[in-house]
């Protein structure tokens, strides 16, 4: 795929796409290959998107891909009127024609920016420029049914398969790190669906930070100040559809639930 007009015909199709809540049946274009297509796609959509970004969803690169594409993480942005704070029943969109999925996370909010020419990060310098963590739910949805069967770089194209952030209750003295070991349950339409804890993690959810802060400083995109982190699926990624119930259940932490909803045109 040639990176310079490949991607921008590909961004065009899936903007497009979201804009108007409708599938796409196929991939628009040829798929990228390497995750270093995948973002030139992102990017390519990213200039076309005129809505603010509010934070960046983190996915898991799990093996044999991980060896294959080089990385463990991936990432795509999550944008402003997507994200939503959770005081009770709650509302996630997904395309109706295309993949829509839950994910249980933990959020980390940057309450500092980094120096603008810092390339690498240490876990204790990523960790130093976060001023909360919260529990919540990602909604990941693309307008392209296979956005996850075809491997990260396809993933990666479209905006990482986000589709909007519901923000928990705050995690009390996460800097001990304990809540990496809180088990978690995900339940859709009261049936358990999946468990886990942030502690299987490579380098934990602290090490989801660390790779988007070095991600986006490698493709010269400033961090700032108050963006949200969704580091990763504790419990897995779990389809859904409309009209169903979701429930993330963080113990102590607090249990998010949702009503999952067909993306309306914007």
């Amino acid at each position: 795929m040639n990176a310079n007009n490949g991607a921008g015909a590909i961004a065009d199709h899936f903007v497009a796409a979201r804009r108007a809540a409708t599938g796409l049946k196929d991939y628009p274009g040829t798929q990228p290959q390497t995750l270093e297509e995948g973002y030139a796609i992102q990017a390519e959509a990213l200039a076309r998107v005129t809505e603010p970004v509010a934070g960046w969803k983190v996915g898991r690169i799990l093996p044999p891909l991980d060896v294959r594409y080089g990385c463990d993480r991936l990432a795509g942005p999550i944008f402003a009127p997507t994200v939503a704070w959770v005081d009770g029943p709650a509302t996630g969109f997904v395309f109706a024609d295309g993949f829509g999925a839950v994910e249980a996370e933990f959020l980390f909010r940057i309450g500092t920016p980094p120096a603008p020419d810092q390339q690498q990060f240490t876990l204790e310098e990523a960790a130093a420029l976060v001023d909360a963590v919260h529990i919540g739910i990602e909604i990941a949805s693309s307008p392209f049914p296979g956005i996850n069967g075809h491997g990260p770089a396809v993933t990666v194209s479209d905006f990482g398969n986000n589709n909007g952030l519901l923000i928990g209750p705050a995690v009390a003295d996460w800097r001990d790190g304990s809540y990496a070991d809180q088990p978690i349950t995900t339940r859709i339409d009261g049936e358990t669906i999946g468990a886990g804890t942030a502690a299987a993690f490579n380098h934990g959810a602290i090490g989801s930070v660390r790779f988007l802060l070095e991600n986006l400083a490698q493709r010269g995109i400033a961090v700032e100040a108050g963006w949200w982190i969704s580091t990763g699926a504790v419990t897995g990624v779990h389809p859904v559809r409309p009209g169903q119930q979701v429930e993330t259940d963080f113990g102590p932490l607090g249990t998010l639930t949702c009503r999952i909803e067909a993306q309306p045109a914007r």
